[in-house]
């Protein structure tokens, strides 16, 4: 950049899920991305655990933008295919966690962000045009803000659909049936929707200096 300040940009996908267990699951899966393709986990609990799960070679970066109780340095896998019915299926697995989850039609706002060009969308400078949008519309999603000191970050989504089904384990113990991601994570400045979706998304985090105050 001009003035000399680092950005990365992380090109892919990021499910979000709750359980009637209570933990939410937050997966990342970057197609593209300065450290080259991989997957990370942010899982948390219901008492407020927050966990990362993320090969060795990204762990650091990530525990540095985002907030964990505890980081775990595991390769994670994503596997895409197809359920029984023909419709969308992830599969997920990394350390302790065992993910998969079936994903269905695009969503309304899913609909909306295709009718956006997506180098436009997916600039850092609409994200302050849609952060206001999204904080309206739903509960605990943000599209920019302060991402670790002197981070900020900026998502651009381009597709949102739903996740009508997952079956999980943490640490070998069931995680139960699918759930609203509520009370929203607590890993960054913003959560993922509410309701469990599957958004393609490019995320852009760039050095600031240190004390930006979070807009």
């Amino acid at each position: 950049m001009a003035d000399g300040r680092r950005s990365w940009r992380f090109d892919g996908q990021i499910l979000g899920v709750g359980t009637t267990s209570g933990t939410r699951v937050v997966v990342g899966h970057w197609w593209r991305s300065p450290f080259g393709a991989f997957a990370d986990a942010m899982v948390e609990e219901m008492p407020g655990r927050r966990v990362l799960v993320a090969p060795t070679a990204v762990a650091a970066f990530v525990a540095a933008t985002y907030r964990f109780d505890e980081v775990v340095e595991a390769d994670v896998h994503v596997h895409t295919g197809r359920d029984a019915r023909g419709g969308r299926r992830l599969a997920v697995a990394g350390g302790p966690l065992e993910l998969r989850a079936d994903v269905g039609r695009r969503t309304a706002v899913g609909h909306l962000l295709r009718l956006l060009p997506p180098a436009w969308a997916t600039s850092p400078a609409f994200s302050l045009v849609t952060d206001p949008v999204a904080r309206l519309m739903m509960d605990g999603v943000r599209t920019r803000g302060v991402a670790g000191p002197g981070r900020r970050e900026s998502y651009g989504a381009t597709d949102v659909r739903h996740v009508v089904a997952v079956c999980a384990a943490w640490d070998g113990a069931d995680l139960g049936a699918l759930a609203p991601v509520d009370p929203p994570v607590r890993f960054g400045f913003g959560s993922t929707p509410r309701r469990p979706s599957l958004t393609r998304v490019v995320t852009t985090v760039r050095e600031t200096g240190r004390g930006d105050p979070p807009h």
